[in-house]
């Protein structure tokens, strides 16, 4: 089967045989998506009563390679605002929370890592609290989940079909008919005087 789509590829060629050339551009060559579900916990000075709100803050983030995987290493601030001393007094707990998480990015058909390439990172989800719950040693032990994704952009090669034949050029006519050049040539000349 194969021996006969190249022949019948060659027939419909013909003569005009295409030539090719190939385009080194940078291109997505790997794009992939991972949830995050992780546990914290953070000690109070108080033992906590209840917890009124808890915020996630400045997240910042930063892709790297690591061999075949891609690292990213992140930060965000947790502030928890909890009452104590049996719900008569508030107060806000917070605490910078470093991530480094690895993907496993799938990379598209003859791409290639190894050479010049820049990770972009994208939070598809920022970080959140879940939920909370109240340990009796003066610690809040709390979930966050967050979405990232990653984009790996490398180079590649592009291959593309071209002509030798220079296109002929079109021919620009006027908009000047010939009735117009016998209009034009009746008028007077001494129709001033």
């Amino acid at each position: 089967m194969y021996k006969r789509l190249v022949f019948a590829y060659i027939k419909l060629r013909g003569d005009n045989m295409a030539l090719y050339k190939e385009i080194v551009t940078k291109a997505v060559i790997g794009k992939g998506k991972k949830y995050f579900k992780n546990n914290y916990k953070i000690t109070t000075n108080d033992q906590p009563t209840t917890v009124l709100g808890c915020w996630v803050i400045n997240h910042k983030f930063k892709g790297y390679k690591s061999g075949d995987k891609i690292g990213v290493d992140g930060s965000f601030d947790v502030n928890i605002w909890y009452s104590y001393d049996n719900d008569s007094k508030t107060t806000v707990v917070n605490q910078k929370i470093e991530y480094n998480d690895l993907f496993n990015v799938k990379l598209k058909e003859n791409a290639d890592l190894s050479g010049d390439t820049d990770i972009i990172v994208r939070t598809l989800s920022q970080p959140t609290c879940l939920g909370v719950n109240i340990l009796d040693n003066k610690e809040i032990s709390f979930d966050i989940e967050k979405e990232l994704g990653v984009e790996i952009v490398g180079e590649t090669k592009v291959k593309i079909a071209i002509e030798e034949d220079e296109e002929p050029w079109d021919e620009i006519d006027d908009d000047v008919t010939e009735e117009d050049l016998e209009e034009i040539n009746k008028v007077d000349e001494n129709y001033i005087q």
